[in-house]
């Protein structure tokens, strides 16, 4: 357990914390919006890789698109390596003390809320500028990550995974993240029957599980009710003052 200040910590950025531990400790990073389905723990045990994570593979223009653009990089940091392979930051194992807080003194303000010095080069909050410092870590240092495919985002493809294989533990181990992929309703979402199956599977655990289960189905509904409400009412007050400001101008 690390004992961090309260605070706003900005988009990701608190999952860089665990690099600043005690030497020696492992780590696991997930994100919230993922579902294991089977025993991923089991694979990254077979690996003495400080840093394990899914292996993603693309082009330049994806990579420049999702992490960062080294081109521009350049700029400020000649030594900027170019690269195809990244990974995705909602899951991702480590080892702490090999990547130091002061590696990032030159792209984070360590403030409450941290910032990015230059957002327009990093992408995704946490992504863009983890990718940057373990990879060139990589490049010039020799750091060892292992690469395995350990994610599936939904996007792509379920690849075969629902609810009544992970149930009866026949799915194969892998992480689902279901990065940039919301809906009102987890029936409407690329893999619901999961995300329902792990809904209902925690409620079951909790005392008064139904009840609370339907509560909380209410209060979600009721949240982006009041959102739906509010958007429509600024767009129709900024409509009205531009026409009134037009109307005046004519």
């Amino acid at each position: 357990m690390v004992d961090l200040p309260r605070g706003d910590y900005g988009w990701g950025l608190v999952k860089l914390e665990p690099l600043f531990g005690p030497t020696g400790h492992t780590f696991l990073v997930i994100d919230v919006d993922t579902a294991f389905t089977g025993r991923v723990l089991d694979i990254r045990a077979e690996s003495d890789a400080p840093f394990f994570v899914d292996d993603e593979q693309l082009s330049d223009g994806d990579f420049k698109r999702l992490y960062y653009d080294w081109d521009k990089l350049r700029e400020i940091d000649p030594r900027a390596q170019s690269a195809r392979t990244a990974f995705n930051v909602g899951p991702w194992f480590g080892n702490a003390g090999l990547v130091k807080r002061e590696e990032f003194d030159p792209w984070i303000e360590w403030t409450l809320p941290r910032r990015l010095r230059y957002p327009q080069y990093f992408m995704g909050g946490d992504q863009g500028v983890m990718n940057y410092v373990i990879l060139q870590k990589e490049a010039l240092e020799g750091l060892r990550i292992e690469r395995r495919t350990i994610m599936c985002w939904p996007g792509h493809s379920m690849q075969g995974l629902d609810a009544e294989s992970i149930s009866k533990r026949t799915a194969p181990p892998c992480i689902i993240h279901w990065a940039g992929m919301k809906k009102t309703s987890l029936r409407h979402m690329a893999g619901g029957d999961i995300l329902l199956h792990f809904e209902k599977v925690y409620y079951a655990h909790l005392p008064a599980g139904t009840l609370r289960r339907l509560l909380a189905i209410c209060q979600h509904f009721l949240i982006h009710w009041r959102h739906w409400v509010g958007v429509r009412i600024r767009l129709s007050y900024r409509k009205w003052i531009a026409t009134s400001f037009l109307g005046q101008i004519v």
